[in-house]
């Protein structure tokens, strides 16, 4: 049984104080500057494929390994000044990162190398092939006065950019109501709202407490308030963001390209910022009779509930009214389904699925913080092995699950790629990888235990999609590994697989009412997939607001008045009006800073391939282990150690397509 088994590989240990935190992020770097001298100091015989970029490619393998976890902790800790010191320790490494690929005379290594190896193939060759194009991107070729300046403008852009992150996860906004004006929010999220001395009950920001809000307080001028300190609850990020876009025009001019995100787009599959403003254009032209379809039929809703006079439809009305709008039309109460969802239940069948289709399995393993297992007590951690694995050969990695919200923590859903796969130097030892989700689903209240809403699930299965890349990607060298492919894909694999949240054997195997343990009734799993994509129109203009915003600010060549430009965008592709004063919705928009860049666009871009590989490979059979195995040789396997493209091709059998995206989104939203 794999459950005796043992990992060839320790799990990390997370037993970090600040002063031990920074004193190995100093030595992680020590190590590699030495490193890197000895590289650069080569004679030319000397400088091969394995002298130069293998051990390029080591190097940055011990950086990724060793760094990661040690930045982590600031999407994490309870511990206020370990936070600090991960997010130096992330300034550092980032600094670290930028002389690094500043270095003329490690350019010159390389270019040697390359000059030397006249038979790359395959891994090697596209290793060899990124290092020398990241010269050229980084401006080696420039002279050495702009290389100076320009070195200088990325290290001020790595701190602002830290800076940005760290304000969102260090928010710690509330605002207060009476109780009358939280009517219609269900009682067991009410009754885990702080009580006030002055009869007022109190809540955050965070997703549990203020989506509940949005999605059913009666009162309009509630989720007004509760809106305008939403958008606001980053304020200060407003002046950080205009600094962050003013830098990377700066950085954009320096390097000859016209805009950021030319620059940006170069190495992406879209390859130019014209081509996301194209794909964006294009997409929103088809769905917008759609969203002017479905905004009729909201603000209609509306005033039937506020009076005739109701005649604006605000970004503070999405939610409640497409919530009212599904309960009106299909009779489905997202409260009752939300019951059939106990993340105690939910989370160990979703990885059961995961299991089964992908041939894997997990371990529970102790999560004693005072050992070092785990950075919180309600952190769980588990191995991962192949399915029937009989010696430490079938092991795969660990991951982490940290599902709920505390003060401090990253205040939304992702995964973190702790630690990467990769072969060692000796080109047979495997380095295991190592992942972590972190999630913020509602913690029990006194009168229930916590309890997921379908979305919860959808985005729960999401992520775990991003823990399989992470996992089974079997590269040669680290920086391929998993999620490491294009931003544009990047999300691919793991919207693909939101599909098995609609579908109805999936859907009655992961549900079980918290009280009587039955499954969803075959009429509730009905109405679950008929609401799949009502008011679809206005979801996936919203989504284009975020990329159109993000294109916009990274193709202008002046600064403006971004929060102006945040309300006029909104109201201009999502087709909802915003507050009187404008909030600054941009500063809590953490992709902006988060490796998004120029890259929002990429959520609906990698849409068209979710959907053509879903519909081609696992329409026919969802849990086909099959298909599950067609998927981990091909898409999870090769991570980005070859062209995305070619990965699509040798899943699909021929070149994507956009007819299952099309015919996904119109189709549906016009019945």
């Amino acid at each position: 049984m794999t459950s005796k088994l043992q990992p060839p590989q320790p799990a990390p240990v997370w037993n970090h104080t600040p002063e031990s935190l920074k004193a190995e992020v100093d030595a992680v770097i020590t190590a590699a500057r030495t490193k890197l001298d000895a590289i650069a100091a080569l004679s030319k015989p000397a400088r091969t494929f394995s002298g130069v970029f293998g051990a390029l490619a080591e190097t940055e393998a011990a950086i990724f390994a060793r760094g990661e976890p040690l930045t982590f902790y600031q999407n994490v800790s309870t511990n206020s000044a370990l936070r600090d010191a991960s997010a130096a320790a992330e300034v550092a490494l980032k600094e670290y990162g930028i002389e690094r690929e500043m270095r003329i005379d490690l350019f010159d290594a390389a270019k040697d190398a390359r000059a030397s190896a006249n038979t790359l193939s395959g891994e090697d060759e596209r290793l060899a092939d990124k290092i020398l194009l990241e010269g050229k991107r980084a401006g080696l070729d420039l002279p050495e006065e702009q290389r100076k300046e320009l070195e200088s403008l990325k290290k001020e852009l790595s701190g602002l950019c830290v800076t940005f992150q760290k304000n969102c996860n260090e928010e710690k906004g509330k605002i207060a109501f009476t109780p009358e004006e939280l009517d219609g929010i269900p009682a067991d999220v009410v009754s885990g709202y702080a009580k006030r001395d002055d009869g007022k009950l109190e809540l955050t920001f965070k997703t549990p407490d203020v989506m509940p809000l949005f999605r059913y307080a009666k009162n309009p001028d509630t989720r007004r308030l509760a809106w305008e300190g939403y958008e606001s609850r980053v304020a200060i990020n407003a002046k950080v963001f205009e600094t962050v876009l003013a830098t990377r025009r700066k950085i954009a001019a320096l390097l000859k390209y016209d805009t950021w995100a030319d620059y940006i787009t170069e190495v992406k599959m879209v390859k130019t910022a014209q081509g996301v403003h194209d794909f964006i254009a294009d997409v929103e032209s088809k769905l917008l009779p759609v969203g002017k379809r479905d905004r009729e039929q909201l603000l209609a809703l509306k005033q039937k509930e506020e009076g005739a006079d109701a005649s604006e439809f605000y970004v503070w009305d999405w939610y409640y009214y497409d919530r009212l709008y599904v309960e009106r039309t299909l009779d489905l109460d997202d409260a009752l389904v939300k019951e059939y969802f106990p993340v105690q239940e939910v989370v160990p069948t979703i990885m059961n699925v995961y299991e089964s289709m992908l041939g894997v399995e997990f371990v529970p393993l102790s999560n004693d913080v005072e050992k070092g297992d785990v950075w919180h007590p309600e952190v769980q951690r588990f191995a991962v092995w192949e399915a029937g694995a009989t010696d430490a050969s079938g092991f795969v990695g660990y991951t982490y699950l940290d599902l709920y919200p505390r003060e401090g923590k990253y205040s939304h859903a992702a995964v973190w790629p702790l630690v990467p796969g990769f072969v060692l130097a000796d080109g047979k030892t495997r380095n295991y990888p190592v992942t972590a989700m972190v999630a913020n689903l509602a913690k029990p209240t006194p009168d229930r235990p916590a309890l997921m809403t379908h979305d919860n699930v959808v985005t729960f299965f999401h992520e775990m999609g991003h823990v399989f890349h992470g996992l089974l990607s079997q590269t040669k060298y680290a920086r391929f590994h998993g999620t490491s492919v294009a931003r544009d894909f990047v999300e691919a694999p793991s919207q693909m697989l939101e599909n098995w949240c609609w579908v109805p054997s999936v859907l009655a195997k992961m549900s079980s009412h918290y009280k009587t343990k039955e499954p969803l009734s075959p009429e509730l799993i009905d109405k679950i997939i008929k609401s799949r994509y009502v008011n679809i129109g206005m979801f996936m203009l919203r989504q284009l607001f975020f990329g159109k915003y993000d294109i916009t600010v990274h193709t202008s060549k002046e600064s403006e008045d971004y929060t102006k430009l945040w309300a006029r965008l909104r109201e201009e592709t999502s087709l909802v009006k915003g507050p009187a004063v404008d909030t600054p919705g941009q500063g809590s928009f953490a992709h902006l800073t988060g490796d998004y860049d120029a890259g929002y666009y990429g959520y609906a871009y990698s849409l068209v391939f979710a959907a053509d590989m879903y519909r081609a490979v696992f329409a026919k059979d969802p849990l086909s282990p099959e298909a599950g195995r067609l998927y981990r040789e091909q898409i999870l396997g090769p991570g980005g150690s070859r062209d995305e493209m070619d990965s699509l091709k040798a899943f699909l059998g021929r070149p994507p397509n956009s007819e299952a995206f099309l015919e996904q989104l119109l189709g549906s939203a016009s019945q």
